[in-house]
């Protein structure tokens, strides 16, 4: 096994789109591939054996969160992260950067790292590029995330550059802090929506070298069309050879999207937040269970779909189960927003397959705008 090693099958003749085989310690993953979150240590409301069954091959979980609550210690004496998901195949852990600067009441933000006080209960913590590396390391993730610091949107320009900088140098001090060569440590390129910075940091995270490259602080109220513009223009900064992360990301377009600029990978909390306040994926648009127009539907949320909640479940009895707080509804519906994705990644594999993946996308494109997937 070559841990990192990824390797080219396949590309779209018309677009960017392609294929891929990622190699991780706990198994390959074939690329473009979407992966639930389970922040802090599960997939909201779903076991691991309900996620794999869907077709998922890796899932993501988050620094901060599991460095807060149980804590690193706890999770190495309940044998690592692997063990405490009860997950054999690839995890992924975010740096905790973005829960940082977005969650947290923050104190100091300096060169060196950040102070700030949990969300949970106040407490003042210090966080630097080693700190999240070596947490990292001892959760024992497949892949992990360089430290960054992500700026809000919209921003104004000095702060932008200033973030911008300081993730290209913490970026180089996780490299120097990984000591665990059985992880993938990807680095972040920032910037916001300003291109010129984007190619800055893109082009100085290569030259230090990564396994892999993630674009962060997008999906962050910049719009649909800023978003693919932005990741368009990044991609022709990172080298062919190495996965490329949208972090975030999780709309239906925005993966199809995605695909097309060359994106191998994307994580997005949305199926299953979505799958916990009633609302569902389908072809045709979203469905709002708890409109009463659904009260008496036997229809299953989508016809032709065959996860375990629309092989069993009516509209109508989903939407009972959410007005009286049934929690096997959120699992239900969580359940097929999951399927849903890797419906649409399976078939971007296959139309890439097939060399008919760019007019397949721009038909899904045109449709998924006009029934509300185009934010």
């Amino acid at each position: 096994m070559s841990i990192g090693k990824f390797e080219i099958l396949c590309k779209d003749a018309k677009s960017n789109a392609r294929k891929g085989l990622l190699t991780t310690g706990h198994g390959d993953i074939r690329t473009p591939v979407f992966m639930p979150v389970g922040t802090r240590g599960s997939v909201k409301g779903l076991t691991p054996e309900m996620v794999k069954d869907i077709g998922s091959q890796i899932i993501l979980a988050n620094t901060y969160h599991m460095y807060l609550r149980p804590g690193i210690d706890v999770v190495e004496q309940l044998g690592g992260l692997h063990k405490l998901m009860a997950w054999d195949a690839p995890i992924l852990t975010d740096s905790g950067g973005y829960q940082v600067f977005s969650l947290s009441t923050l104190n100091r933000i300096g060169d060196d790292g950040v102070e700030f006080a949990s969300h949970i209960d106040g407490q003042r913590i210090y966080l630097d590029p080693a700190i999240a590396t070596d947490a990292q390391n001892r959760l024992g993730a497949d892949i992990i995330m360089a430290f960054d610091e992500c700026a809000p949107y919209p921003c104004e320009r000095e702060r932008l550059v200033s973030a911008t900088e300081r993730s290209i140098r913490w970026a180089k001090i996780c490299k120097d802090s990984h000591k665990n060569d059985l992880q993938l440590l990807f680095a972040i390129v920032q910037g916001g929506i300003d291109l010129e910075l984007r190619s800055y940091c893109a082009d100085k995270l290569v030259e230090i070298g990564f396994p892999g490259y993630a674009m962060g602080g997008l999906s962050v109220g910049e719009g649909f069309d800023n978003m693919i513009r932005t990741t368009a223009h990044t991609v022709r900064h990172l080298p062919e050879d190495k996965p490329r992360y949208l972090m975030g990301v999780g709309m239906p377009a925005d993966l199809i999207a995605g695909v097309r600029e060359g994106i191998d990978m994307f994580d997005c909390v949305l199926p299953t937040r979505n799958g916990r306040n009633a609302s569902a994926f389908t072809e045709e648009g979203p469905i709002k269970l708890r409109n009463s127009v659904y009260t008496t539907d036997i229809r299953p949320l989508e016809e032709g779909c065959g996860c375990y909640c629309c092989r069993n479940f009516s509209r109508g009895t989903l939407r009972h189960f959410f007005n009286v707080g049934e929690m096997l509804g959120p699992t239900l519906v969580s359940i097929h927003n999951i399927t849903f994705l890797q419906r649409i990644m399976d078939k971007i594999h296959k139309n890439i397959d097939n060399n008919t993946f760019s007019e397949w996308s721009e038909e899904k494109l045109k449709k998924y705008a006009a029934c509300g997937y185009v934010r």
